[in-house]
């Protein structure tokens, strides 16, 4: 059986398309959206943005590849620690460069709902079943 896992489920506040909740849900769906188990998917998230307090594009960003490798670990999320760390890390720059730190300028910049997919599907390692866990609980707050 596989398992859903809400914004709700990790506390995470959508309300308002908020910017902090965005990025936050962005987060859980990149780890969830990987062949791994939800169950370490979501203690990897709670280890990177809850204990260790990455919670920001910019705070992302300045942590090291090792920190991060790290931090996916004390989740055992381990099959794909190294991949994932460097992409998370690119994840957080490509979002600082181009469009600010924020989630939600990516939306403003987006035409509808498909372009923004399409820039979304711009960011390493975000595919498909990411993006279909993202829109899943963003796209009624941000379309």
């Amino acid at each position: 059986m596989h398992q859903t896992i809400s914004a709700k489920d990790l506390l995470i506040n959508l309300d308002d398309a908020n910017e902090e909740g965005l990025f936050k849900w962005l987060i859980a769906s990149f780890l969830m959206g990987k062949r791994i188990q939800a169950e370490i998917a979501v203690k990897a998230y709670q280890a990177i943005v809850d204990k260790h307090q990455r919670n920001t594009p910019r705070k992302l960003a300045h942590c090291s590849h090792r920190e991060l490798v790290a931090m996916l670990g004390e989740a055992h999320y381990v099959r794909y620690d190294e991949t994932t760390a460097s992409r998370l890390t690119a994840l957080a720059h490509k979002l600082n460069d181009e469009y600010a730190g924020k989630v939600s300028n990516i939306v403003e910049e987006s035409a509808d709902r498909l372009a923004f997919e399409k820039r979304l599907a711009e960011f390493e390692g975000i595919g498909p079943k990411t993006i279909e866990i993202f829109m899943r609980e963003a796209a009624g707050v941000i379309f």
